[in-house]
């Protein structure tokens, strides 16, 4: 962004951080109509810009400690603040820090933090509408809330109603936490090879970055529990038309248990998609089963001239900005990372998730015991009429398996590295990936299986060697 254009920019944003701070709190305003001159940052007393934040402390006070998709609701204290900021991206965590400034009243403080960071990060369209808000403090009346004449106000109300959204969501993520050890619901076991893993809140344009501590030579009675560590939460952008692709072209972004299956030379990517790009596994196997089309759906980074872009405005893909993609491709591995995209994540401790668990881990030794023992007619009750794998039904399928196990006879199997994820929508679904090692043998394939819930029967309706 010119730095003509932030001027513009700032001088219609005069008031509209009230506006974004009390959305954020979720509250309607009666002060909306309220006359009050504002002449500068000294004789503020209060301030618009303090109450609008003492708004959001109370918002937070006023919900349920933890709501219902799990997450702790509380107050942007500093000592929260402190403790969320080594998670978040250097530049949001600088964002957030003016907010806070603001809040208390320190407003001189917070204008020259919010002209560094404009000048750090020019391309940072939020920035630069907070400096133009304490700008626009400093040199004129504020009257009420957005006063700004009503042709620029018409002329960008796109621009800072997306900005405004953005900010929402930004500072929701500092008020809803996830509490200390809870984790999605979706992981149900994670195998140490999986070192790290991604879930990302669409509602909330919120990604989380995991470290999986589960110790890589775990000891063989050590139960299956995952211990996850959150290491980081970025801002997200998903598609323009929102989430749930289901056909190409559509401009959705999709929700699903994928893999990061590769990492692209951004040498080799046009500016648009930033410092590098993450593709995932869609559509995976329940998507084909569904019948969904497209494909390209990669976590990439934003073009020069964007420091972030709006919640929803990708083609489909998952958009970060620049610095924080940078940390995501310096930590996660191809192959082994799950990405879980939601509408709306739901946490919880793990030791909560031990009964589903417990139940699916049983089905699975049954499964193995099955296929351990060559009882082909028990196996083959374990797999769906609607098993597909590229291309192939079930009874063009099951001649391989048959003949395998003719060929090797009885044998003992293990399931090592076992991860389990789970996905409900309209079906009940998991995804698994172990290492299947014959007795005797230090090495075996790996099977990434998935299963569905019909008529109360676990079945598997995709088997495949990765």
């Amino acid at each position: 962004m010119s730095r003509r254009a932030a001027w513009v920019l700032g001088a219609l944003a005069g008031g509209v951080l009230l506006v974004v701070l009390i959305n954020a709190g979720r509250q309607d305003v009666a002060l909306a109509n309220s006359p009050g001159p504002v002449t500068s940052l000294d004789t503020i007393e209060p301030s618009l810009l303090n109450q609008a934040m003492a708004r959001v402390q109370d918002a937070a006070r006023s919900q349920l400690p933890v709501n219902p998709s799990g997450l702790e609701t509380t107050s942007l204290t500093a000592a929260r603040f402190d403790a969320v900021k080594p998670m978040l991206g250097q530049a949001e965590a600088r964002l957030i820090g003016i907010y806070q400034l603001i809040s208390q009243g320190q407003h001189r403080e917070a204008l020259a933090l919010a002209d560094k960071l404009v000048k750090d990060h020019p391309n940072f369209q939020l920035a630069h509408l907070v400096h133009g808000d304490l700008l626009s403090l400093q040199a004129r009346p504020v009257r009420q809330l957005g006063d700004v004449p009503d042709t620029k106000a018409l002329a960008a109300s796109q621009q800072l109603s997306t900005l405004r959204e953005e900010s929402r969501r930004r500072l929701l993520a500092l008020t809803e936490r996830p509490p200390e050890g809870s984790i999605p619901t979706q992981f149900l076991t994670l195998a140490p090879q999986s070192r790290h893993a991604i879930a990302i809140d669409a509602s909330r344009s919120r990604l989380y970055l995991f470290e999986n501590l589960k110790p890589a030579r775990p000891s063989p009675d050590a139960d299956r529990q995952p211990r996850l560590r959150l290491v980081a939460d970025f801002y997200i952008s998903v598609g323009l038309s929102g989430i749930e692709k289901t056909v190409e072209g559509d401009k959705r972004t999709p929700l699903g248990v994928y893999y990061i299956t590769s990492s692209l030379n951004p040498a080799d990517l046009p500016d648009l998609y930033g410092v590098g790009a993450l593709p995932i596994n869609y559509p995976n196997p329940l998507d084909v089963q569904r019948g969904k089309t497209g494909s390209g759906i990669w976590l990439h980074g934003t073009p020069s001239e964007q420091f972030v872009r709006a919640p929803q405005a990708s083609d489909g893909c998952v958009v970060l900005s620049n610095p924080d993609l940078e940390r995501v491709l310096a930590t996660v591995q191809i192959r082994t990372t799950p990405v879980v995209i939601a509408p709306e994540l739901q946490w919880a401790q793990p030791d909560a998730l031990s009964s589903d668990r417990e139940q699916f881990e049983s089905v699975l030794e049954a499964w193995r015991r099955s296929r351990s023992e060559g009882k082909l007619t028990e196996l083959k009750g374990f797999y769906s009429n609607r098993f597909s794998n590229q291309g192939r039904d079930l009874a063009q399928w099951w001649p391989r398996v048959e003949g395998e196990l003719r060929s090797t006879g009885p044998r003992e199997l293990a399931i090592k590295d076992l991860s389990v994820l789970r996905w409900s929508d309209t079906d009940d679904t998991r995804v698994v990936t172990f290492g299947e090692v014959a007795a005797g043998q230090s090495r075996g394939v790996t099977k990434r299986q998935y299963w569905i819930r019909e008529s109360d029967r676990w079945t598997i309706f995709f088997e495949g060697t990765l």
